[in-house]
């Protein structure tokens, strides 16, 4: 049955079938016990683009498309190494890096299919050009 926006928020209690960790383990088993016990371990604690997916569709249909771009973004960056998602951030503070670095960024962005985020990254980099929180090109 697919996603129904209106009708099926919040997903963990109306929608459980939809909502799974990375490795496919159905949200009903993701338990403290289960951390603890190391039948599952941190790393299946992570949203998945599907449920990130799921949870823009609702918060479009809610009249909410700031909320749902937002979450759009974080799917696209679900399965990006966290180390690299710091770098991003990172790079993305005002005059932490050249234009071209965050053109660089964005391109990789692209090649990894996140392309929202690149465009937000390519938009951050001309806003932060004209206000001058850039460092200069060498």
């Amino acid at each position: 049955m697919e996603l129904d926006p209106a009708r099926d928020y919040p997903l963990g209690s109306k929608r459980p079938d939809l909502v799974e960790t990375p490795g496919g383990i159905p949200l009903a088993e993701i338990t403290l016990a289960a951390l603890r016990e190391g039948r599952i371990d941190a790393d299946e604690l992570r949203a998945t683009p599907a449920t990130l997916g799921h949870q823009a569709a609702v918060a479009r249909a809610a009249g909410r498309p700031q909320l749902a771009e937002s979450l759009e973004r974080a799917s696209e960056l679900a399965a990006i190494p966290s180390e690299t998602i710091l770098e991003i951030y990172t790079a993305l503070r005002p005059r932490r890096s050249t234009a071209a670095a965050l053109e660089g960024w964005a391109e990789r962005l692209d090649a990894w299919g996140a392309p929202r985020t690149a465009a937000f990254v390519r938009e951050a980099k001309d806003v932060y050009l004209d206000r001058g929180l850039l460092l200069e090109d060498a």
